[in-house]
């Protein structure tokens, strides 16, 4: 005869053993500062506004984005005339993507801008910058599930340099992703 447990340790046992483990997620400092920047001066659920974080080498505060609007420079890396993602690129779009998933920017609309420096043609530029919009955005849609209406991809070439610099001219800081708010 085998011994029975009583039937609240039973089902004890059962819900424990058959319930699903919620997978916990790591902590993220890159989604982390770009939550920051993008809710930089917005009021959430009835907080103050949150201040600026700090910016960590691929997420950086300085932005050509309007003052109203709460942006981030992303440093997403491109192989030379090319709009494939890096494999640095790639953990940073999945940073993007957990920061875009968070619930204080889940019903916020964003335009994801593709920058380039002044080295090359600038219709080049142009369509490379649209390219490189595009592939992030994409990237985020069909890898991690954020609705298409959530993102809009828009290309501006060389014609918001982050920092002036004289045509031909390789400037690192220049070749980015932006991100800006446009609110709900």
């Amino acid at each position: 005869m085998r011994p029975s447990l009583p039937p609240v340790m039973l089902l004890l046992c059962v819900g424990l053993l058959g319930a699903p483990v919620a997978a916990q997620q790591p902590p993220d400092p890159v989604a982390d500062s770009i939550v920051r920047n993008l809710t930089r001066g917005l009021r959430l659920q009835g907080q103050p506004p949150a201040p600026p974080g700090p910016s960590s080498g691929a997420v950086r505060a300085e932005t050509t984005a309007p003052p109203d609007r709460p942006s981030v420079s992303l440093m997403v890396t491109f192989a030379t005339g090319s709009a494939a993602l890096s494999p640095q690129a790639e953990a940073l779009v999945a940073s993007l993507a957990r920061a875009l998933s968070n619930p204080d920017l889940a019903r916020s609309r964003f335009r994801i801008e593709g920058h380039t420096d002044t080295v090359g043609a600038t219709a080049m530029n142009q369509a490379l910058s649209e390219r490189r919009a595009a592939t992030v955005r994409d990237t985020l849609v069909t890898r991690y599930g954020l609705a298409p209406a959530r993102l809009e991809a828009v290309g501006l070439g060389e014609t918001q340099l982050l920092v002036s610099t004289p045509d031909g001219r390789a400037e690192a800081r220049n070749r980015r992703v932006q991100v800006i708010n446009l609110g709900e």
